[in-house]
């Protein structure tokens, strides 16, 4: 695809689509979904006949090498594991639906499922998982020459024209409309109930920055110089040579999950009402039976509720962290952070631990709600997109080598400290501990595996008058401190 490896950006615009065209669309989407299906399948039974190969088994028993990843390489070609395969494969389905889906959208959709094989092949995913009716969100093109196009503000695809909302006053679409269109998507969404459709175009280049109207400066001006983030779970320290800050992650976002519970137990309850053949009498689902579900309006209108539950919530979440990114870019171009395996901080622990005072087992539940919650992962993600317009990289140091939840810079000492511990004793001054990680992390040296003491001894008094200040303003905020704030 041509300009492929080029910066990209996406530009969301509503689609002026009419009830016909709506009809028309919700066909293609369907399918779109039963072509995305049928590859995977296919994908599937071509590996599993690649199991069943005498060669295959001999492989799998050898060490790791260069040699094997090369004949293993050969030997999913040869069973037509790959993407072009798929794509070959495609085709004569793609030209019995030639009137609804053109040849560069039916070759895109299965990319997508080579894609998901691809991850479930080479372990990145346990498993692939087959689209359900109304699941395919997304359509999408390879150019914008052919199939799905962008042409006077309209999107153009089988004989369909279907005219997008722009507003006059909108700057940033009309600037951004300058660059190149490499690809266009479709995407559809339920909101509120109805659905919609957006276009997605994919600009070459980066974003042009907003200006604000009335004074005609930039909305999101960056800034210069070192920043140290240490985040957590639930909330970020933020450190910068002017600032530093405590602050929670995502605080527009409820906590949903009594809500979500209430939706989950009452679906559960209108599926057993409908469906009283489908459950044994101890209450498990009956595996054997193979008749039809059952799904009353009052149960479609709960699942929607939740749906729209959980819409509202990442939608609120993202916009969260889009503020907060811009305004951590606006402290420094510099900004390195510690790595953090939130896959495992998901996990249930492994090992039965007891209470010494009470006697009772510990729970093996983790940080899973309030990943699932706060989403730390994806609010750096965001920041690290952001520093890449600028040609710049989130700089990520070595959690075991810096230590900087254990380093002390005064005594040059590493000293681990309990989950609990929220406060750093340094020679009788009380420090934040997470602001103290932040502090240290701005502080590594180049090479991202150390802590640079000489640095730290620099920075320290202005640091721990910045730290005090952050502190005051959360005792006196008056709202309610997360309790891993220690405050």
């Amino acid at each position: 695809m041509a300009g492929a490896k080029t910066p990209s950006y996406v530009l969301t615009l509503r689609l002026q689509t009419e009830s016909w065209q709506k009809h028309i669309l919700e066909k293609r989407f369907e399918i779109g979904r039963c072509l995305y299906n049928a590859c995977l399948e296919e994908c599937l039974k071509r590996y599993k006949k690649l199991q069943h190969d005498s060669r295959y088994q001999d492989l799998a028993q050898q060490k790791p090498s260069k040699e094997k990843n090369r004949q293993l390489s050969d030997l999913r070609t040869e069973y037509g594991l790959s993407e072009y395969a798929m794509h070959a494969f495609v085709q004569p389905m793609q030209r019995h639906f030639r009137k609804h889906m053109d040849a560069h959208t039916a070759q895109k959709i299965a990319t997508r499922a080579w894609k998901a094989v691809e991850r479930f092949l080479f372990g990145a995913a346990k498993r692939v998982y087959f689209k359900r009716f109304g699941e395919m969100g997304s359509l999408e093109g390879k150019s914008n020459s052919a199939g799905i196009r962008f042409k006077s503000h309209a999107i153009h695809w089988n004989g369909l024209m279907i005219p997008v909302i722009i507003q006059p006053n909108d700057v940033y679409a009309h600037l951004a409309l300058q660059d190149r269109i490499k690809y266009c998507r479709i995407v559809r969404k339920r909101i509120r109930g109805k659905v919609k459709y957006y276009a997605q175009l994919i600009l070459e280049g980066v974003p042009p920055q907003k200006i604000n109207r009335q004074t005609g400066k930039a909305k999101h001006p960056r800034g210069e110089g070192v920043v140290g983030i240490d985040i957590g779970t639930q909330t970020i320290a933020i450190c910068a040579p002017n600032e530093v800050k405590l602050l929670e992650l995502a605080p527009s976002v409820d906590d949903i999950h009594p809500e979500k519970r209430r939706l989950q137990r009452k679906l559960d309850r209108q599926r057993r009402a409908n469906n009283p053949n489908k459950y044994n009498e101890d209450g498990t689902i009956q595996r054997g039976n193979k008749e039809k579900w059952v799904w009353s309006k009052n149960y479609i209108k709960t699942k929607n509720q939740l749906a729209e539950l959980q819409r509202k919530l990442a939608e609120k979440r993202k916009q969260d962290h889009n503020k907060l990114a811009n305004w951590i870019l606006s402290l420094g171009n510099d900004i390195k952070v510690e790595t953090m395996n939130y896959k495992a901080l998901q996990a249930r622990a492994k090992e039965t631990t007891m209470n010494e005072k009470t006697g009772r087992y510990n729970r093996k539940k983790r940080f899973g709600k309030s990943i699932a919650n706060k989403a730390p992962s994806m609010f750096l993600a965001i920041l690290d997109r952001k520093l890449r317009y600028d040609g710049k990289t989130l700089k990520k140091i070595d959690t075991f080598s810096a230590k900087a939840s254990q380093y002390n810079h005064i005594t040059g000492e590493y000293v681990k400290k309990r989950l609990s511990e929220r406060w750093n004793d340094m020679n009788g001054c009380k420090i934040q501990r997470d602001l103290y990680s932040a502090f240290l992390i701005m502080n590594a040296k180049d090479h991202l595996k150390e802590i640079d003491r000489e640095k730290c001894f620099a920075t320290w008094e202005r640091f721990k008058r910045l730290h005090d200040k952050e502190v005051e303003r959360l005792k006196n905020s008056g709202n309610k401190l997360l309790s891993s704030m220690g405050i």
